[in-house]
Order: C-alpha cells, then sequence, then structure tokens
C-alpha cells in the first residue's frame, strides 16, 4: 500500500520526536517476526521506557539526519529495520532487545545492525557489547549490595555481642572477661 506524502510527513515527524528524546539508539534488522513477539517485545521497552519503531529506511534516514546530523548507510541491511530508543537509561533499553536477541539467535528473527550511542555511530560488535551492558538501575542495585555488606557485618557483630552480654548478665563490654587459651604443647614448645 503506497504511503501519502502528508502520512509520510506525519511518520517522519513522529520519528523525529521519538529520536529528539533517545540517549541512545539500537538498529536491528527483523525477518518473520510475529505480532505476538512484537506486543512482547514492546511490553518489555516499556518496563525501562524505552520505545521499538519499524519504518522505511528512507524515514529513518532522514529523521537521524535531521536530529542529529549524522548519514547513515541503511540500504545495505536486509529485511525490515527497527530501532530502539532508550529514554531514561541508555543501556536499558538496548539491553531489552539484546535480551529478544538472544532468545531468538537460532530463528535470526532479529537481529543487530548497528547504534548511535553517545552520538556516535556504533559498529555492530560494539553495539553487542553496549546491549549487553548491565543497566544503570542494575548497576546502582549492586553499589547499594556491596556498600551495605561491610554494615550488616558490623550489625552482626554488634548483635553476637549484645546477646553474649546478655547471657553473661554484663552491662557493659569492658565487664567480659578475655580469656585466651593455649595448648599446653604450644607452652612446652615455648618453654624449650
Amino acid at each position: 500500500m503506497a504511503v501519502s506524502k502528508s502520512q509520510k510527513t506525519e511518520i517522519l515527524s513522529s520519528l523525529v520526536e521519538k529520536i529528539k528524546k533517545a540517549k541512545s539508539i539500537g538498529f536491528a534488522t527483523t525477518t518473520g517476526f510475529t505480532v505476538e513477539e512484537f506486543a512482547k517485545l514492546r511490553k518489555n521497552l516499556r518496563e525501562v521506557n524505552a520505545n521499538y519503531t519499524i519504518a522505511k529506511k528512507t524515514l529513518i534516514k532522514k529523521a537521524v539526519k535531521e536530529v542529529l546530523d549524522i548519514d547513515l548507510d541503511l540500504s545495505a541491511l536486509p529485511g525490515q529495520i527497527g530501532f530502539v530508543c532508550s529514554n531514561e537509561d541508555a543501556v536499558a533499553g538496548l539491553g531489552k532487545v539484546n535480551d529478544m536477541v538472544k532468545e531468538m539467535k537460532d530463528a535470526e528473527k532479529i537481529v543487530w545492525a548497528l547504534s548511535i550511542f553517545e552520538w556516535e555511530v556504533k559498529n555492530l560488535e560494539e553495539t553487542k557489547q553496549i546491549a549487553g551492558m548491565p543497566s544503570r538501575d542494575t548497576l546502582l542495585g549492586r553499589l547499594v549490595g556491596s556498600m551495605q555488606s561491610p554494615l550488616s557485618g558490623l550489625a552482626r557483630f554488634f548483635d553476637a555481642a549484645a546477646k553474649d552480654l546478655e547471657e553473661k548478665s554484663k552491662e557493659k563490654v569492658a565487664d567480659l572477661k578475655w580469656t585466651t587459651e593455649v595448648k599446653t604443647e604450644e607452652k612446652k614448645e615455648e618453654v624449650k
């Protein structure tokens, strides 16, 4: 079905708006993707404030040129071209698509092509590396976990000390007697 000039203008303006909001853009070729698979992908992307759009290669190229002043050559890529725009976390949207790419690796229904990350065009290998990185939220969770580890150890120590005081009916740690037992063999070695 032919698309009128006014429809192309509307599509182009929609693509421009999506690209303006994006912190990163990943391009993938899609072949034989079902409606259910697209629905699943789009649902996963909504969780991280990202979106996936399929459009004609010429319109995508024009939109990228208008917003980022980057010339993309999408003509050599087979199949339909879709792009994911990550709006909050530059990696999260790419990661969600990467999960789908891994899931459908054997069928090759969706395959990475290239990306625009930090306003630079990245090739296929760089795109795969970026998409495989953990998201900002995951990294923050790991940081908080590693910061809590020493604190939780200290809390366990204080809890054990409090129980020890309670068992021995003491009020202060200074009231506890600290004993060190040395084995008799060690004492004999010291004497010799």
